[in-house]
Formats: structure tokens, C-alpha cells, sequence
């Protein structure tokens, strides 16, 4: 419930954007930091959240962030000013950087590794498609009848609920048996440096690379990381261990991450751009049309988890990426002015199938051989590289995009953000190809050797 809440959250703003422009009196240059000031949070935050899990206590922060989102979601839909509702959104991203990967670890740790934790992982990512659809309907529906308002309010009863239900079903965090440090320096230098990083990222493409605000946080973003592997190397406790790294399959997980939001997750946005740009489709129908990729996501996230446990990881995450390679470039092709919707569906089913199937598998890489009380820095790590992998593929890919848009108005336009899109799609699909190369590195018998030798009681129940 909780993965549904954060990927409903997600998209359900987007469907709202233009009313809360309007109503707010956002211009045109700062109406995208509603969207903005999330995404930068979030993606800053994402490994201190990580580790807060494991030295705080899962359920605890589990539980915060939740309490965090329903009362950032409050202040959002009551917001009467552009600077009130994007401080909202800002704290709702740290609501959103607690939250992931905090409910990664509970699924780490309260799972063996192996099957069951592969079928909580495809049943989670389920949910996180489910999230695909719900929020974009739910935007069209709710900001059409009650204004956009209650595309906020819905997130309060939600995260309410789920953490009730939380406190009552999730068990109790265990007492530490030794005194960690937290490293508060490292954790310092990591989330304002990932924060500035994010940042640079997402206002780049809008306000040009060369703006000194830009260079500036980029200069600070350098500084402060290369200052944060300093403190991690010498820290007795760091807040993120570089003997992770030692682990392959977190390293490919992390990898194919940050390579798989550079590529399918950039894939709604070209989506959006050629159903309202292209074929003229309402938010509503937008939101209809999002079904298809949504169910299809779904059930490729279902049949990831059935063929990781007979075929292995790698080959589970080499297949789905190839499967991904040729749904895309069918999309890619059905870029066109003169076509319908119709046309695009095959490609959007079999891409997506693929995407739900890599989704699942690596998160089971991600998770694969990491103990029981570093589960929420590794997921932290791969929930950073999603996030930032989705920052620098849309600056990439809508550059490329756009390169031919500027000047066209009418029918021209409209042919020019197919033929963009077209081309930014398939640069998706070379994308693809690298992360199936990238997951040739997997050990072959990752799967099997995960079932075999299921993490000890104290680390599922830790």
C-alpha cells in the first residue's frame, strides 16, 4: 500500500499542473517547481533515509515518512501560494526518500532471500504500476470534480491508514545489540551533495547549463561528495560502507537501476507528449490510455519473479531488457502525426512487459547477499541511482527531443514532437542494450544460489 501511495504521488500532480498554475498564479518558469522541488528532495535524501531505517529502526521510519507524507499532502492541498506549496512538495520528497527504501528493507529483512522474497518484490513492484494508473486517473478524475486540491487530500486518509495498519501487522523493531554511530558528517556532505546533484540535473534543461546558479551547485555538488568518499573511507562507522561494493549483485542492481530509469522510466513522458501533444487526447483519456502499459507493467513484474527463481537473475534481467529493446523501437515507429493510438499498442504491451520484468529482477539483485542490517543503505544506494538515472536520461533524451521543435506551430508541431519523440525513443533502446550488457555481469547462479542458502532467522527477523 505504501510503494502504491509513493507511485500514485507520483503521477497524479502531473494531470493537475495547469489548475494549480492558474489558481496559484504560477508563471510559466516556476509552475514545474511543484514537480521540481519533490524530485530534488527526494533524490538528495534517498541514502540518508536508507540508513536511517537500519539504525533507527524500519518500522519507526516506516512509519515517519508515512506521517510525513500525509501532513506534507495536508499542507499541499491547502496551500493559498506558489512558495507554500512548493515547501510542501519539498517535504514531501523527504517524506518520499524515507519511505522507499524503507519499505525495501522491510521486504529484506523480513523476508528470506530467495523465493519469498522474490514474490514480495514482484507483488510490491505490482503495486507500484498499480500506482501508474490509479494516479493518473485518479488526477483527471478528482481535479475535474472537486479541483486540484484533492489530488493532495487523497494522499492524507491513504498514509493514515497505511500507518495504522503498520503499527498493527509490521513487528516491532529490535533493539540494537551494539551502539552504531550514525555519521552525521557523511550523512551531511552526501544529501546536501545528491540534493545540489539532482538539482543541477533537473533546472539544467530549463534554465540553461552555463547559468551561474547552475555551475555554482554543480562546483558544491563535486566538492561536497568527493568530501563525503574522504569521510566514508576514514569514518570506523560509515553511513555507507564501501565494502558494498565488494558485493557483484549489488553493483550490478545499483547499475542496471539508475540505466533502467534512464531509459522505460523515461518512456511515459514521450508517451504523455504523443497522446496530448500529437493526438490531441484529454488528461482523462491520457490517463485511460495509460491502462495498457499499466497492466502489462503489472504482469511482467509477476512473470520477473517466476523466472528468476527458474532461470536465475541474470538471465531474467537479460531477458527482459531484450524483450524492452524491441517493444521500444516498435513504439519508437509508431511515432507518427498521421497515425492513432492503436498503432502504438503492441510495442507499449511488449516494452512493458519487459520493464515489469527488470523492474522485479533488480530489485532481487539489489538485495541479493547484503545482510540483514545494511539492507536500507543498499536499497538507499539503488533507490539514489534510480532517481538520479531518471534526471540525466529525461535531460538527455528531451534535448534530443526538442532539437526540432523550436519555431513549428499546428500540424508542423505536431509532426516535429512525433519525429523528436521517435528519436528519443530509440535512443532509449540503445540505453537497453547497455543494461543488458551490464547484466552479463551477474554471477550465473544468483538465483539458485540465494534459494539454496536462505538468509539466517536472525537476519529475516532482525
Amino acid at each position: 500500500m505504501a510503494q502504491l501511495i509513493f507511485s500514485l504521488d507520483i503521477f497524479i500532480v502531473y494531470v493537475a499542473l495547469p489548475d494549480i498554475g492558474a489558481d496559484l498564479g504560477f508563471s510559466d518558469q516556476t509552475l514545474q517547481w511543484v514537480v521540481s522541488a519533490y524530485v530534488v528532495f527526494a533524490g538528495g535524501f534517498l541514502l540518508l533515509g536508507g540508513r536511517a531505517a537500519d539504525l533507527l529502526g524500519r518500522r519507526r521510519i516506516f512509519v515517519l515518512a508515512l506521517t510525513i507524507y500525509a501532513l506534507s499532502s495536508l499542507a499541499g492541498g491547502l496551500a493559498t501560494s506558489p512558495a507554500v506549496i512548493i515547501a510542501a512538495r519539498a517535504i514531501q520528497g523527504i517524506g518520499g526518500a524515507l519511505l522507499l527504501p524503507s519499505t525495501l528493507s522491510l521486504i529484506g529483512t523480513l523476508f528470506e532471500e530467495g523465493p519469498k522474497r522474490n514474490r514480495a518484490l514482484a507483488v510490491w513492484g505490482g503495486a507500484g504500476a498499480s500506482g501508474l494508473t490509479v494516479g493518473s486517473l485518479l488526477g483527471g478524475v478528482l481535479t475535474q470534480s472537486f479541483g486540484w486540491p484533492a489530488v493532495f487530500f487523497v494522499n492524507v486518509p491513504l498514509a493514515g491508514i497505511c500507518a495504522i495498519a503498520a503499527l498493527a501487522v509490521v513487528p516491532r523493531d529490535q533493539r540494537a545489540t551494539e551502539r552504531r554511530r550514525f555519521d552525521l558528517p557523511g550523512a551531511l556532505t552526501v544529501t546536501a551533495g545528491a540534493t545540489l546533484l539532482v538539482f543541477v540535473l533537473v533546472q539544467g534543461p530549463e534554465v540553461g547549463w552555463t547559468q551561474p546558479a547552475i555551475l555554482a551547485a554543480g562546483a558544491a555538488a563535486v566538492v561536497l561528495l568527493a568530501l563525503f568518499a574522504i569521510i566514508e573511507s576514514r569514518s570506523r562507522d560509515p553511513l555507507m560502507p564501501f565494502r558494498l561494493f565488494r558485493n557483484r549483485s549489488l553493483v550490478v542492481g545499483v547499475s542496471v537501476t539508475g540505466l533502467y530509469m534512464g531509459t522505460f522510466g523515461a518512456l511515459p513522458y514521450f508517451m504523455t507528449m504523443l497522446l496530448q501533444n500529437v493526438f490531441q487526447f484529454s488528461a482523462l483519456e491520457t490517463g485511460l490510455a495509460f491502462l495498457v502499459p499499466s497492466v502489462a507493467i503489472a504482469t511482467g513484474t509477476q512473470l520477473g519473479e517466476r523466472l528468476v527463481g527458474r532461470i536465475g537473475t541474470r538471465a531474467t534481467l537479460l531477458g527482459g531488457f531484450v524483450v524492452g529493446v524491441a517493444g521500444t523501437i516498435a513504439f519508437a515507429l509508431a511515432f507518427d502525426d498521421q497515425a492513432g493510438f492503436a498503432a502504438t499498442v503492441p510495442g507499449i504491451v511488449v516494452l512493458s512487459l519487459g520493464q515489469g520484468v527488470v523492474w522485479t529482477g533488480m530489485w532481487i539483485a539489489a538485495a541479493t547477499g547484503v545482510a540483514g542490517e545494511e539492507q536500507g543503505v543498499a536499497n538507499g544506494l539503488a533507490s539514489t541511482s534510480l532517481n538520479l538515472g531518471n534526471a540525466i536520461g529525461l535531460a538527455v533524451l528531451i534535448a534530443v527531443a526538442n532539437a526540432a521543435v523550436t519555431g513549428q506551430t499546428g500540424a508542423a508541431l505536431r509532426a516535429a514532437v512525433a519525429d523528436g519523440g521517435s528519436l528519443a525513443v530509440l535512443l532509449t533502446a540503445a540505453g537497453m542494450l547497455i543494461g543488458a550488457l551490464v547484466s552479463l555481469t551477474l554471477p550465473r547462479k544468483t538465483a539458485v544460489a540465494a534459494a539454496a542458502n536462505p538468509a539466517p532467522a536472525s537476519a529475516v527477523h532482525s
